[in-house]
C-alpha cells in the first residue's frame, strides 16, 4: 500500500536529476530565445564576433551598459530617495529584471557561455561561497590566494 511513496536514494538522485535536467532546459530555451532576438536585431552579430576580438568585446560592453541601465530602473521604482516622497512599484522593478535577464543572457552568449555552462559555473561558484563562509571569510580570516593562484580558478573555472 505504501510501496508508491518508498524513495530509496537511488529514486532521490533521478528524481533530482530530472529536475535539474528540466532546468537547464528550461535555461536553454530562453537563451535560445534571446539569441533569435538578437539575431532578429542583428543578424550578423554571433558571425561578426566570431573573427572580431574588438567587436565581441565592444558587444559585451553594450550589453553591459543596457544591464547597467535597466538595473537603475529597477532601482529608481523603489522610494529610494529620501528627499522625494514616492511609492515602490514591485510590478515595474520585475519588468526591469526580466530587461536585466535578457541583456545578462546576451553577455553569456558573446562570452561563449551556455545555458549548461552557466548551471554548472554557478553550482561551482555557490560551492565556493560556502567554503569560504565555512573558512572565514565574512570574518576576513580566509585567504582566497593559495600558492598565488585565486580559489576561483581552482574550484570554479577548473
Amino acid at each position: 500500500m505504501y510501496s508508491c511513496l518508498y524513495l530509496n536514494s537511488y529514486h532521490v538522485l533521478m528524481l533530482v536529476n530530472l529536475c535539474v535536467k528540466e532546468f537547464i532546459m528550461s535555461l536553454e530555451k530562453v537563451f535560445e530565445q534571446q539569441i533569435m532576438l538578437n539575431k532578429r536585431i542583428n543578424s550578423r552579430l554571433y558571425e561578426d564576433i566570431k573573427s572580431n576580438p574588438e567587436l565581441r568585446r565592444e558587444w559585451f560592453l553594450k550589453f553591459e551598459k543596457a544591464l547597467a541601465q535597466e538595473s537603475a530602473e529597477a532601482v529608481d521604482s523603489l522610494n529610494w530617495k529620501w528627499w522625494k516622497k514616492d511609492d515602490d512599484d514591485w510590478d515595474n522593478v520585475k519588468v526591469e529584471l526580466v530587461d536585466m535577464l535578457h541583456f545578462w543572457v546576451s553577455m553569456c552568449t558573446i562570452a561563449g557561455l551556455e545555458a549548461k555552462d552557466v548551471f554548472d559555473l554557478y553550482a561551482k561558484k555557490n560551492k565556493l561561497n560556502f567554503k569560504r563562509q565555512d573558512e572565514g571569510y565574512q570574518e576576513g580570516s580566509y585567504d582566497k590566494y593559495k600558492d598565488g593562484i585565486e580559489d576561483n580558478k581552482v574550484h570554479v573555472i577548473n
